[in-house]
């Protein structure tokens, strides 16, 4: 049930003074005293005369008053919340089903819109690295948006696993094995870790091998 502003069934401003909304109430008295319509009017005319008389009654007295007012402003704040977590969610499903049609560019652009309105939601940055990963010119903005999302939720294997990959892709070997290894540490055995691991070791191996190569 929605909070009734006093100031609105008065039509007055908030800044009114005591006197203003009691000059208004009477006016409201006049126009709309039951004794003045009949039949279907006069019960609408009984309940818009009981709701004035309640809102004089606590617009009129300043403990009533100031805790209105209160009630207001809360209110305002609950429904600006409600309206910014319906949004976040919105551009969220939003971005998953441009991802779904390969419209990535369109993805990318929801997910950011998600973080205007929560800096530190995980999910919207763990899904703009991927919305951003297939566009090698975003690769490295992909890859500092996983390590948000690490950052954000350091013991999710699957957002380590992520910023892994994208590390690899970006020649990031060194960062990418940390990565890896906290997906294993975190998640356990797990044979994509494990081969990601193996392959980054053997190149590891094969570089020195030239290395020293080259310097005999």
């Amino acid at each position: 049930m929605s909070l009734r502003d006093f100031y609105r069934v008065l039509s007055v401003e908030r800044s009114a003074t005591t006197e203003q909304i009691r000059t208004r109430f009477l006016q409201l008295v006049r126009e709309r005293h039951p004794d003045r319509f009949s039949g279907a009017e006069r019960a609408r005319a009984e309940s818009d005369f009981q709701e004035i008389t309640e809102a004089f009654n606590v617009l009129s007295q300043p403990d009533k008053r100031r805790q209105h007012d209160f009630e207001l402003s809360r209110n305002r704040v609950e429904s600006s919340d409600s309206e910014s977590v319906r949004m976040l969610r919105f551009h969220l499903e939003a971005g998953q089903a441009f991802f779904r049609d390969a419209n990535y560019f369109a993805a990318a652009e929801s997910y950011e819109r998600a973080l205007v309105l929560d800096p530190k939601n995980h999910q919207a940055w763990s899904r703009l690295a991927q919305a951003l990963s297939p566009q090698r010119k975003f690769l490295s903005r992909a890859v500092e948006a996983a390590a948000k999302a690490c950052e954000l939720q350091p013991v999710n294997p699957e957002y380590l696993k992520l910023a892994g990959r994208l590390c690899v892709e970006a020649g990031l070997l060194d960062r990418a094995e940390r990565y890896y290894n906290a997906a294993q540490n975190w998640g356990g055995e797990d044979p994509v870790v494990l081969k990601a691991l193996e392959e980054l070791r053997s190149r590891t191996r094969k570089s020195r091998s030239a290395l020293f190569g080259k310097e005999s």
